[in-house]
């Protein structure tokens, strides 16, 4: 996406100024220079005005103040920002427009914000309709992505937080979506096996159940265990918030305790204390999914043995076994008994001895085969008899480590909790302990609802498959059921290879990306520290001399890390562009502008060069609001790329002209 001009029109202290901003290759810097309280601010916030209709202002009225005060009652005045930038080939013309009305009180009342759009296309300039228009800004440039953009130096600062504490679950979206994963993520969630909208789950509703009644009782039970699983996952993220917030509070109160020379051996003992429980904690937990996998597998072979061993007693009193006649049929002898000759050329005569004898056979032998049955039975019995002794054995060793953890961890918590109430007792202390106590045993509540909703989602997942085996059984004995189940085999099998390919081609990627940003990183900020990213896309950043060594950062630190991040994000989208790039076509993904407000001011002069240097190598487009201070160092290392050159003149505190140099 290229920006091409910005037009205000009323909008604050700009009454009617226009800026075009570079986007040359060769010179894509546009430098806006000013003093604090100039407007630069004002400029950056009419980007977001323009795009989706609101500020972060606190004084929401956007008339201009000199405007609004030569109003009379009755009069209209509008305030209007238009924004034309190139997207994906297309040029648009975004413009944004809020009507101000003077009442009889004096008093301004604002209408809605109105928002148009227009665009070339086959040489036509073409406005989309209304309800098109938020489905176009979110395919330009979606609100949430757009904070990593169009940011200033305090918001930055924020964000570098965010990430590298692994909380912004919005950046790892955004740089997926920036990285061209979007599109088989799209795929995934089309076919999505859990969700009763997506291709798997809609087919559930198409069973014949005219066919088998069963299949509509198992339809309705695996739907409401559907109902289940969707409670508890839109539940978790919530809980994952309050333990969030919870253990960044504990963080910042127990920082401030170590700061107590009386208190830090405790606290440190009391740290100690805390990560055995959560290692316990874990422990137990694997212990009981034990318990529980043993339970699933043997409790129907255990719970039979009584029942087992009766059976065998009983049969073992009747005479059923060794009396088959092998390869004998109980037709054979009907035929004999009919034909009254034996095959020894005895004769059979009803009542006879050699009839009688005939006649018990036919309780042995085909179709009847007692003995054979009960041999067959026998031995079914024994062997499960056997595999349900496992369960005793496997119950007992887990609900032992069981019952020791709990133990364990009751008298750490008792330990705890003793050292708690000597915390209280320090000087200047007691007040944040308690609140930290607080704050803990949030984080212990949560964590432990979080621990039994995640075993219950177990326990409802199992249940959930076994009904839609028990379903896919009857299923294949209907033709039009047995279709729906082909169909789902071929849509499951899409399903995981999508997302086999989706996770290694995130993790591909995600590797680039480290390599990138860290090759940034040491051009912005050449310290003897390098960066790693998790999964989560939470960045670390280490000392090189060591391993993993997780650093405090300072501000220019931390700002250099944000910048690393983005234009590392940036440059993998725009190298994936270019005619002879080989990379994976997954990275297919439209680079953005940087737009920054006042991003030097924490760096040192020997940093702003850096800075100054790696931005226009990386960045398609690069817009920077300025202090003078900084922005005649910025022009010194920037000038062979700068193509536009603006100065505020501020006439007054409502108003300022924007001058081209």
């Amino acid at each position: 996406m290229l920006l091409r001009s910005l037009k205000m029109m009323d909008f604050r202290q700009f009454k009617n100024e226009s800026i075009t901003f570079a986007a040359d290759p060769e010179k894509n810097v546009t430098i806006i220079m000013g003093e604090n309280g100039a407007g630069k601010t004002t400029i950056s916030q009419a980007f977001s005005w323009c795009l989706y209709g609101d500020t972060d202002f606190d004084d929401k009225t956007m008339l201009n103040k000199i405007t609004s005060a030569a109003m009379k009652p009755g009069e209209k005045k509008s305030v209007l920002v238009e924004l034309e930038l190139t997207h994906a080939g297309t040029d648009y013309t975004i413009t944004t427009e809020q009507v101000y009305e003077k009442d009889y009180s004096n008093k301004l009342k604002a209408s809605q914000v109105v928002r148009n759009i227009s665009h070339k296309r086959n040489g036509q300039q073409e406005f989309a309709k209304p309800l098109e228009i938020e489905v176009l800004i979110k395919e330009i440039l979606p609100k949430d992505l757009s904070k990593y953009f169009f940011f200033d130096g305090e918001r930055i600062g924020n964000m570098s937080k965010e990430i590298r504490k692994g909380k912004s679950q919005t950046f790892a979206t955004a740089v997926r979506g920036l990285l061209g994963l979007n599109a088989i993520q799209a795929g995934i969630d089309h076919l999505k096996p859990t969700s009763k909208y997506a291709v798997i789950g809609s087919y559930d509703d198409r069973y014949n159940t005219k066919s088998d009644s069963r299949i509509a009782k198992y339809n309705e039970d695996i739907r409401s265990y559907q109902e289940k699983l969707e409670k508890i996952e839109s539940i978790l993220p919530d809980i994952d918030n309050e333990i969030q917030l919870a253990s960044d509070r504990v963080e910042v109160l127990s920082d401030k305790i170590r700061q107590s020379q009386d208190g830090e051996k405790l606290q440190k003992v009391k740290i100690e204390l805390q990560r055995k429980i959560v290692s316990s904690t874990q422990s137990k937990l694997n212990a009981t999914e034990s318990m529980v996998k043993s339970f699933n597998k043997n409790a129907s072979s255990y719970f039979s043995k009584s029942m087992i061993k009766k059976s065998l007693e009983l049969l073992s009193k009747g005479d059923y076994l060794e009396k088959d006649i092998p390869a004998m049929h109980a037709k054979t002898i009907d035929y004999l008994l009919k034909r009254g000759v034996c095959i020894c050329g005895t004769k059979l005569e009803v009542g006879s001895r050699a009839y009688d004898e005939l006649i018990k056979l036919l309780d042995y032998i085909p179709p009847k085969s007692i003995g054979t049955l009960v041999g067959q039975f026998v031995r079914e019995a024994e062997l499960k008899a056997k595999s349900g002794n496992e369960l005793f054995d496997d119950y007992s060793k887990n609900f032992s480590v069981v019952v020791g953890l709990e133990n364990s961890i009751k008298e750490m918590q008792n330990d705890i909790a003793l050292i708690e109430k000597q915390l209280e007792g320090y000087k200047g202390i007691g007040h944040l302990q308690q609140e930290l106590s607080l704050c803990e045993r949030t984080v212990r509540e949560k964590t432990n609802e979080k621990v039994e909703l995640l075993a219950n989602q177990k326990v409802i997942l199992q249940s959930q498959d076994r009904l839609k085996t028990e379903r896919a059984t009857l299923a294949i004995q209907d033709e039009q059921n047995r279709k729906i189940e082909v169909y789902k085999a071929y849509a499951q099998y899409m399903y995981d290879e999508l997302t086999k390919v989706y996770q290694q081609s995130e993790t591909t990627i995600r590797t680039k990306l480290e390599m990138t940003i860290n090759n940034i990183f040491k051009d912005i900020y050449n310290g003897g520290l390098s960066l790693s990213i998790d999964e989560k896309y939470q960045i670390q950043v280490n000392v090189d001399e060591f391993d993993d060594n997780d650093v405090e950062t300072s501000t220019a630190q931390s700002i250099s890390v944000i910048f690393a991040f983005i234009t590392g994000v940036i440059k993998l989208a725009r190298e994936s562009r270019e005619p002879d790039s080989t990379e994976n076509n997954l990275l297919a993904a439209e680079p953005y502008p940087l737009v920054m407000d006042a991003p030097l001011s924490a760096f040192d002069k020997r940093r702003i060069k850096t800075v100054c240097e790696a931005l226009p190598k990386v960045a398609e487009q690069v817009i920077v609001f300025i202090k003078d201070t900084d922005g005649e160092i910025a022009e010194e290392h920037m000038s062979s790329k700068i193509g536009k050159r603006y100065e505020f003149d501020k006439n007054n505190e409502f108003e300022t002209k924007l001058v081209r140099r």
